[in-house]
């Protein structure tokens, strides 16, 4: 390891002395000149963050807005990584490209903060690489070189390198030492929030704020949310038969600003026996890009950077790089396989109240044609494949809760102790009126939903048909331990003879807006779908298909659930934040269906009851049974929600086999007997 990092430092001192004398010297082309240049200075920076480690947070604040200057605002419209600006300086080949790599070279800056030597060098060590080859072009052709030999040694520099960085990011996956996060927190002091800088993520007053917010929060407080938190990971261990002592390591994904929240939680984690591991929501060409964050993570310095360069990897992608890419990602599952085995799951803590975005389409982007998202579906059906044969799904457990950020409004702090009250509601109560709803629907063969006013909703769902109704249950009560905050019953669909169109005039999912959304179903599976966003209904479809769809062409309902939440529902409409709330909350405002993978994904032979003794048996479909026969064709590796509010319902109800309806929401309110209670937070609004 001592000649490892030896050899990495002597290949350091010569990329940077190199980076410094591009800065000198001018090529026949002054557009490549000045695009040579900002790379080199960003690097440049960047390596005074990475040789230091004794920065200080001071310095580090000092650095904050200069790192992220050219992607903020309306700096980025003359920025590189700016796809549109790219492709009016280089052509669109080149431009393309070249933005690219643009957005790689960001990508060190996470490196740089953790002091990280090697993939900050092996960015540097491209980037002189891709010099060299137009210099010398330039020099010696008196032309740039073939965009299909810039285009291959990009491809290379990829395949090259995914070896090293899957390795990196499972081992950030399985094993808690050296956890760089981990070190902040553990030094975060109250009310001095220069201590987030430290983590190289772009920092505003978002941030600042919250953590200054938190700070003053009584000690009683802070337990009381990461109680929440932490029970709920416990308990969806014990709520599904899994044993948490075989457990050693739990993934800990959280917003900047909540440190203190985090800090409670690590050691009621502890006490449990778990260490914490804790990754950065790193994006990269290595990994894939995505308006949504999955780690720790900061402020979002433009939201339309991430989501011009969500497909970067289409510019070179093709079934042997796929190919790759697997294999490098099991193999590196196998080098951390006693450490994946320990593994027990996800404990996530979102964030919400962010404004809206309102992603631009730019012709310049780079997007994935036919084939890619072909390739893209299968990725992601067989990562997941690879996660779940090492880290077991019948194993794991996880828990997912949600807060808002000073971004929400100037009600912030009121909306804040709201949303505790919220996460904390009485799970007794909703247990019991849950109950009632699932002894009604377990009488039924068929769920009709029927939308109100200009909603067109017109579904008709069909159940799986119980054995023994004594012990058995369609739908799950799901009180609140996996899934904060309590509010819903739900089930996997039988897929044959459900159909029709689902419709929501508005609906943000993963941080994207969609405006009139419809998935229309035959038996089970999305045969058409369509959005108002663009003015070209086939944009609408390109973006359901990217997004919602992740790349399929059709995906299954994996799920159909009633949110019984109405106290959720009142909050949002009493602030007028529907719009800000996360699918967590949301889900549980409404009915939803969800596209995708069921609720039981590579979990659905594990016996699962209700708080009353009754198994829950509608775990499968004809999707996900494939599983025994034909692995790759049984999941997708996503699952997306969709919630009808209240007021856009006209009708839900359960069907007999004679016919003969059981009403449960008429007109947005509940109307089986025992669930009148659910009807009094409406009072509210």
């Amino acid at each position: 390891m001592e000649g490892y990092n030896e050899e990495l430092d002597e290949r350091l001192e010569l990329a940077l002395g190199r980076l410094g004398e591009i800065k000198k010297e001018e090529l026949s082309d002054s557009a490549y000149t000045q695009y040579f240049r900002a790379n080199a200075d960003l690097l440049l920076m960047l390596s005074d963050i990475l040789v230091n480690e004794n920065i200080s947070a001071k310095e580090m604040k000092a650095l904050n807005a200069r790192l992220y200057a050219d992607i903020c605002g309306d700096a980025y419209g003359k920025s590189y990584c700016d796809p549109a600006y790219a492709v009016r300086l280089f052509g669109e080949e080149r431009g393309r490209l070249l933005s690219v790599v643009a957005a790689e070279m960001r990508s060190a800056i996470p490196a740089a903060a953790e002091h990280d030597r090697q993939p900050f060098l092996i960015r540097a060590e491209y980037l002189l690489q891709l010099y060299g080859e137009v210099k010398n072009s330039l020099e010696d052709e008196g032309e740039l070189p073939a965009y299909e030999n810039l285009k291959e040694s990009f491809y290379y520099f990829v395949s090259d390198y995914y070896e090293t960085e899957s390795l990196k990011k499972v081992r950030g996956l399985t094993d808690p030492e050296d956890n760089f996060a981990l070190k902040i927190i553990k030094a975060a002091k109250p009310f001095d929030p220069d201590i987030l800088y430290m983590y190289g993520e772009y920092i505003t007053d978002n941030e600042l704020v919250l953590y200054k917010y938190i700070s003053g929060l009584s000690d009683e407080k802070i337990a009381l949310m990461a109680d929440t938190y932490t029970e709920g990971y416990r308990k969806g261990f014990i709520s599904t038969g899994k044993d948490l002592s075989k457990k050693k390591t739990v993934d800990i994904r959280y917003p900047i600003g909540l440190e203190r929240v985090v800090a409670r939680a690590v050691d009621n984690f502890e006490k449990m026996g778990l260490k914490p591991v804790i990754y950065r929501a790193e994006q990269s060409i290595f990994t894939t890009r995505s308006v949504e964050k999955s780690g720790y993570f900061g402020a979002n310095p433009n939201r339309q950077y991430d989501y011009d360069h969500r497909e970067d990897l289409g510019i070179i992608l093709d079934s042997q790089l796929l190919t790759r890419r697997l294999e490098c990602r099991e193999e590196a599952f196998k080098a951390y396989r006693e450490k994946a085995l320990v593994h027990a799951g996800p404990a996530v803590i979102e964030v919400f109240g962010e404004e809206p975005f309102k992603p631009v389409n730019k012709k310049e982007a780079i997007t994935y044609d036919a084939a890619q998202r072909e390739l893209m579906a299968r990725y992601v059906s067989e990562n997941a494949r690879i996660n779940n044969s090492y880290i077991p799904g019948d194993e794991r457990s996880f828990t997912i809760i949600s807060f808002p950020v000073p971004e929400i409004g100037e009600k912030f702090e009121e909306i804040f102790d709201a949303v505790i009250r919220i996460n904390t509601l009485d799970y007794e109560k909703y247990q019991t009126i849950q109950g009632r709803i699932i002894e009604a629907l377990n009488e039924a063969r068929f769920v009709h939903v029927k939308g109100g006013g200009e909603n067109r909703t017109e579904l008709k769902v069909a159940l799986y048909e119980l054995t023994d109704p004594a012990q058995q249950a369609i739908y799950e009560n799901c009180v609140a331990d996996v899934n904060i905050p309590v509010g819903e019953v739900f089930t996997t669909p039988v897929l044959e003879g459900t159909n029709g169109c689902l419709n929501v005039s508005k609906v943000y999912l993963n941080g994207l807006e969609y405006k009139n959304l419809f998935l229309q179903f035959k038996d089970g599976m999305v045969s058409d779908y369509g959005c108002d966003n663009f003015d070209d209904p086939a944009e609408g479809r390109r973006y359901i298909e990217d997004n919602v769809l992740f790349h399929h062409k059709s995906l299954p309902m994996g799920e159909a659930a009633i949110g019984t939440n109405t106290t959720a529902y009142v909050l949002a409409r009493r602030y007028d934040i529907e719009s800000r709330l996360p699918i967590l909350i949301a889900e549980k405002t409404g009915p939803h269906f969800a596209v995708g993978d069921t609720c039981y994904s590579h979990q659905e032979d594990i016996k699962v009851y209700n708080p009353d003794g009754r198994e829950i048996v509608a775990r499968d479909n004809s999707v996900s049974v494939k599983r025994k026969t034909d692995p790759k064709s049984a999941y997708f590796g996503c699952h997306t929600d969709v919630t009808i509010p209240y007021d856009e319902l006209e009708l839900l109800e359960g069907i007999r086999v004679d016919g003969s309806s059981i009403k449960i929401i008429e007109n947005g309110r509940f109307v089986l007997e025992g669930t009148e209670e659910l009807n009094k937070a409406f009072e509210e609004v």
